[in-house]
């Protein structure tokens, strides 16, 4: 079913917020992280399917970091800020907060750099990957995400232990390793008319649009988040970061309730609109891959694969890419997701 691959929407004008000059992201960053990383992570596939071509009327090309070492594009940026920390650094050790896939991530390559690795994550976190973090070797401490801020959490961890923030965004070695996952596509598919990420703190958003938009700044970017979990769409029509209450939905790695200070600027610059899709349209896209690409994603890692399916997308956009971002699912609710065959179903007959 796969094969590996060697209307214009109107730009909203609005002010942006200014990158600083001496630590902006750019694409010699993203080219140093790609050598650092390039034996600790894998160059994944680039996969097309004709059956979801033709569903969405257009040519789409699928990068798959369902397939990436934890799971997830994750391990690209962890990787690199781990790497980059000196040696005193890597004594004392790490923390991290996150619902998942960040957690395993840096639970991975910490372990791999010899560090030790706390983790915070919140205590509705999904099963598995609080079994896989712990099964990475890291230590990890719950907190309620209704009545803690997250990342306060961890930086009071952070002093109280005298540890190394590696957070899953707001860092620009973060955002560069994250960003080699755009020069992979780049190298196997050149030329593309658009890329679509998902979008939660916007680290791999603002990654691979920053490296495709170097390498061809005619390609059009676009993150994808959920509708109920809009505070990038928010923010971006109106021109400053907005904050949303924890938001319900079933792609838990996209539950952020305000862009990243680092990583919306650069959302203002590249993206040429952020689109949105319903739980529906995720569960539904989701099935699709699994019964009929026979690829396993997580609804996160789907949303811009939705965003596609559902034709959000200008009719122009021919040759569309696309980041898988995941593919960590909780088995239980991957098995409601397979036992509800009502979400999706006109899409499989």
């Amino acid at each position: 079913m796969f094969w590996p691959q060697s209307d214009r929407h109107l730009k909203i004008v609005l002010p942006t917020l200014a990158i600083p000059k001496s630590t902006m992201l750019n694409l010699d960053l993203i080219k140093a992280a790609q050598k650092r990383i390039e034996s600790r992570v894998h160059h994944t596939p680039v996969f097309t399917s004709q059956l979801f071509n033709q569903v969405a009327e257009t040519q789409v090309f699928f990068k798959c970091e369902n397939l990436q070492r934890a799971g997830a594009f994750k391990i690209r940026g962890a990787t690199n800020k781990i790497l980059s920390l000196t040696d005193d650094e890597k004594r004392r050790g790490i923390v991290a907060f996150s619902s998942g896939n960040h957690a395993q991530a840096v639970a991975l390559a910490g372990r791999e750099a010899g560090v030790r690795v706390l983790v915070a994550m919140p205590d509705d976190a999904p099963k598995a990957k609080v079994a896989a973090t712990r099964d990475y070797g890291a230590e990890i401490i719950f907190y309620d995400r209704h009545k803690e801020d997250r990342e306060a959490f961890a930086l009071d961890l952070a002093e109280r232990e005298r540890l190394v923030m590696v957070p899953p965004y707001d860092d620009y070695l973060i955002l560069a390793g994250q960003g080699t996952c755009g020069l992979e596509l780049l190298e196997e598919v050149p030329e593309l008319d658009c890329l679509l990420a998902p979008c939660s703190g916007g680290g791999l958003f603002a990654g691979v649009a920053t490296a495709v938009k170097a390498l061809n700044s005619r390609i059009r970017c676009f993150p994808v988040e959920p509708e109920t979990a809009d505070d990038t769409r928010q923010s971006f029509v109106k021109g400053e970061y907005v904050s949303i209450p924890p938001p319900n939905t079933i792609a838990d790695g996209l539950r952020v309730q305000r862009p990243g200070t680092l990583t919306f600027p650069i959302i203002q610059h590249l993206a040429e609109d952020v689109l949105t899709v319903s739980d529906q349209e995720i569960i539904a896209t989701l099935r699709f891959m699994l019964f009929r690409m026979k690829l396993l994603v997580e609804p996160s890692g789907v949303a811009a694969a939705a965003a596609v399916m559902f034709r959000k997308l200008p009719s122009d956009l021919k040759r569309v890419g696309v980041v898988l971002s995941g593919g960590n699912i909780d088995p239980a609710l991957l098995a409601g997701m397979i036992a509800g065959g009502e979400d999706g179903q006109d899409l499989q007959n």
